[in-house]
């Protein structure tokens, strides 16, 4: 019994499994920010584009 607490105790498998969730995670948070400022350019330059072709 004493041997089978000891191998749950440090057993670490489990740990690749939550490094690899906190990397995505970051990954993801990371890609959305990339996303919306790209996104909040682009409308940018539309609306510039927009304004000059755009008779007064």
């Amino acid at each position: 019994m004493k041997r089978i607490i000891q191998q749950f105790l440090y057993d670490d498998s489990g740990l690749t499994t939550v490094e690899y969730a906190v990397a995505g995670a970051l990954i993801t948070i990371a890609l959305v920010a990339a996303f919306t400022s790209l996104g909040t350019q682009v409308d940018i330059t539309v609306d510039t584009i927009t304004d000059n072709i755009t008779p007064p």
